[in-house]
């Protein structure tokens, strides 16, 4: 299969989505040796859930199929540009290539900007619209202090 016939795996999912009334207008496929492993398409409405965007339900249907929390073999293809969120977890995925179809400002155009968001992220967080402040660093440092000295961490 080419990259295309991927990437067109990805924008049925969000077609197949809009149809069914599952959710938004996105899609997505992550492949691993020409095949692909994970599949999502976006649940935010049906499943009330905020973070079931098609990235995140794809990462983690491959993450299950692979019995594994890293993606480091594997290629993200998007029906769209992916959102800070969803970036943020390719990140984490540790997924080295993104294929994506439609860009954040057509995402913008039907209603879905995240401008807001990428405007946030750098900010220090006292000036965050979203209140930010720290409460008991003390107690909560005792599980970093014990992860610092655990030999056998699984680090991701």
């Amino acid at each position: 299969m080419t990259n295309e016939d991927f990437m067109r795996e990805a924008i049925r999912l969000s077609t197949d989505g809009v149809r069914s009334g599952r959710g938004g207008p996105f899609g997505c496929v992550v492949v691993r040796d020409g095949r692909v492993v994970g599949r999502g398409n976006n649940q935010v409405t049906s499943t009330c859930d905020p973070t079931a965007h098609a990235e995140i339900v794809a990462i983690r249907d491959a993450c299950r199929a692979l019995s594994t929390f890293q993606l480091a073999d594997c290629t993200l293809y998007a029906s769209c540009e992916p959102c800070p969120m969803c970036l943020s977890a390719i990140y984490w995925a540790r997924i080295p290539s993104v294929y994506y179809g439609n860009s954040r400002q057509d995402a913008a155009e039907i209603g879905f900007d995240d401008d807001f968001i990428y405007g946030q992220i750098p900010l220090p967080p006292g000036e965050r619209r979203v209140s930010m402040k720290p409460l008991l660093a003390g107690e909560a440092r005792t599980a970093f202090t014990e992860w610092a000295g655990k030999p056998d961490k699984v680090r991701y």
